[in-house]
């Protein structure tokens, strides 16, 4: 079965949350298995093999769950970004504006090095605006964003717009 089927029959909805309205997709049940999460990371691994990348920036929190893993599969750095105030060290944060309300986003100031090639990761691609807040942060650390990649992609939602002012490729493995 091609891997954005197996993805999809894996990821459940979740209605009304975190508010009315909102149909949210659930990757947790991916998590529960390993055998397809191992398959998401070799398949992205082999995407990006010849990438030359120096690191993957995954946004908090579930954008770790992939991101750390497909680091490690490609023996190079990962970077957290993080809400402000998770961090411990010496950081650099973006302030930037959400579908419900605003939010800062931090990284460390020593996680990317002038010239670095990064690949952003996330969960879930919607409006784009944390993955446009953590190529800012990047970009404060005059890093070169090398491309975005998410697991889901609300595509109705638009959320590749912002961000080609950044990188291509954007990709992701599964679309709604």
């Amino acid at each position: 079965m091609e891997l954005s089927k197996k993805i999809k029959g894996a990821i459940r909805d979740v209605n009304n949350f975190p508010k009315e309205g909102i149909v949210f997709k659930d990757i947790t049940p991916i998590m529960l298995d390993p055998i397809l999460s191992n398959e998401i990371v070799q398949a992205l691994a082999a995407q990006y093999k010849h990438s030359n990348l120096n690191g993957i920036a995954g946004i908090e929190s579930r954008g770790f769950l992939i991101g750390y893993p497909l680091a490690m599969a490609l023996g190079i750095p990962f970077i957290m970004i993080r809400k402000q105030g998770k961090l411990p060290y010496d950081k650099i944060s973006f302030a930037y504006e959400l579908e419900y309300g605003s939010a800062i986003i931090e990284m460390h100031s020593d996680a990317i090095a002038s010239g670095d090639r990064i690949l952003i990761h996330d969960d879930l691609l919607a409006t784009g605006g944390s993955a446009a807040a953590a190529a800012e942060l990047i970009s404060k650390c005059h890093g070169v964003v090398a491309g975005f990649n998410f697991l889901v992609e609300l595509s109705f939602l638009k959320g590749r717009t912002p961000l080609d002012a950044y990188a291509s490729p954007i990709s992701s493995l599964v679309k709604y």
